[in-house]
């Protein structure tokens, strides 16, 4: 099955937004360097704020010292598939920038522009064939510490990378969701005029 078979636009748009999602069963196949370099490439041209571009971010690609340092900043339950990924990346946002001052001011688009960089990273590693699957589930204070991340920084979230694999080798309890997610209908998200519903 492919992401397409599953999801369907109400309105016309590129494939490539349908295709784009987030599976748990990756192979355990390795990725060059200059590939992941690529994604990121892709992310640094993502709408900025005043073009403060406050996304970083720390990778380890599998086989190396680092992975498993990355690897063990996730909840148990993601570890449990993403240590079948080809990398892991934890997305870290720059939370304040200084003033005419010198004062540190907190940023108020910090996540907003992040969350476009990552989503810039995600859709091009789609198109050249690879999935990458964001995760909350994170021991931040963890990440913080053993990535050595500075005063006025946060970590958003981890994301795993890698080559879709059959999903018979994910455990039992995650095969059955291994499969497209669906979305909510335009309707219940974007309203003229004025906010509706919850």
């Amino acid at each position: 099955m492919t992401a397409t078979d599953n999801r369907k636009a109400d309105y016309p748009i590129d494939a490539l937004f349908l295709e784009r999602w987030s599976p748990r069963a990756f192979t355990s196949e390795e990725i060059e360097e200059n590939a992941l370099l690529s994604f990121f490439e892709a992310a640094r041209w993502a709408p900025s704020a005043s073009n403060r571009q406050p996304w970083r971010f720390v990778y380890a690609r599998r086989g190396t010292e680092r992975f498993p340092v990355l690897l063990d900043t996730l909840d148990e339950g993601n570890q449990r598939w993403a240590k079948n990924a080809a990398a892991l990346v934890i997305v870290i946002s720059k939370t304040h920038n200084p003033a005419q001052s010198g004062e540190m001011r907190p940023s108020y688009t910090h996540a907003f522009d992040t969350g476009s960089a990552w989503y810039s990273l995600a859709l091009q590693a789609s198109l050249a064939g690879w999935h990458t699957h964001g995760m909350a589930g994170i021991d931040r204070d963890k990440a913080m510490r053993v990535l050595n991340v500075p005063e006025y920084h946060r970590v958003e979230a981890a994301v795993a990378i890698g080559r879709l694999a059959d999903p018979a080798t994910l455990p039992d309890d995650l095969r059955a969701r291994e499969i497209p997610s669906q979305r909510k209908p335009v309707s219940e998200f974007a309203f003229e005029g004025q906010f509706k519903g919850e």
